[in-house]
This record gives structure tokens, C-alpha cells and sequence, in this order.
């Protein structure tokens, strides 16, 4: 097996595995990170994205190998120096229910707020489109990602 350099979270790692493992399995049993979600496996439903270079990834079909040398960053190294923007305002707007998309659906919403620092609604919906909440609180997740907007959390 060839041996992988990821660094994950500002952090260097060696990983022997597969070069075509999904990062997602890297991260959650190599590196026992597990705010990272397995969802659906195919890249439908989001719980699993990371960010890779500061862009939304989708960790479940993303092969490991393909990000060596690339800044990824999961859920668990968002809270650097106190809870990100994008955290806070999730718990000022009591977005989770049940709590297991929210992974993904914080890191889609960094995402976009550190290319699209102060966005409307439209921009909201369609860059969170693609990451499924089964409790529905998207209305909730809007919110949070105004104020957060608003708060200037996409310049962290």
C-alpha cells in the first residue's frame, strides 16, 4: 500500500491505505475524527464534506490520495481559538435536532461564506441545496448562515 501525507486540521499525517480510499474513512478510522458523517456514500447528501483548500468536499467520494499536500479541514478544526462564526451562530439559532447532518452542513456553510462573505437568501439555498437535513430545519440553517454572514464569519 502507498503511503499517503495529508495534513488534516494543520497537522501532518502518514497514512499507509489505499490510494483510492475515500478521505472520509481516513479521516474517521485512521485518524478518529468521526464529526464527520457517513451518509449516503454516493456524494448525495453532504454529511460527510470537509473542506479541502477552503472549498466543500465531499469526503465519502473523494479519494484520499487526490488530496495529499492539501489544507483539509473537518469539523473538529474549525474551533481554533473558540467556536468559528458559522458554530456560534448555529447554537444562537437552535439549528440541530437530531444533529447528524450538521457536520456537513456547517462546512458547506464555511465554505460559502469565505467566497461569498455576505449572501442573499437565493445564494443560501443553492450553496446549501446539496446537504440533506431528515429533520428539516432549513429554515433554521438560513438563518444561522445570515448571522453568521453578519457577524463576519466568512473572513475566519
Amino acid at each position: 500500500m502507498p503511503i499517503l501525507q495529508l495534513s488534516v486540521n494543520g497537522h501532518s499525517h502518514t497514512i499507509d491505505a489505499a490510494a483510492d480510499i475515500p478521505l472520509l474513512w481516513v479521516l474517521r478510522d485512521a485518524l478518529q475524527l468521526r464529526g464527520t458523517k457517513f451518509g449516503c456514500g454516493r456524494g448525495i447528501c453532504g454529511a460527510c464534506t470537509v473542506l479541502v483548500d477552503g472549498r466543500a468536499a465531499r469526503s465519502c467520494i473523494t479519494d484520499a490520495a487526490s488530496v495529499s499536500g492539501r489544507a483539509i479541514t473537518t469539523i473538529e478544526g474549525l474551533a481554533v481559538n473558540g467556536l468559528h462564526p458559522v458554530q456560534q451562530a448555529w447554537i444562537e439559532e437552535d439549528v440541530p435536532q437530531c444533529g447528524y447532518c450538521q457536520a456537513g452542513q456547517i462546512m458547506t456553510a464555511v465554505a460559502l461564506l469565505k467566497t461569498t462573505p455576505h449572501p442573499g437568501d437565493r445564494e443560501i439555498v443553492e450553496a446549501m441545496s446539496g446537504n440533506l437535513c431528515r429533520c428539516g430545519t432549513y429554515l433554521r440553517i438560513r438563518r444561522a448562515v445570515r448571522r453568521a454572514a453578519a457577524t463576519n464569519g466568512g473572513a475566519r
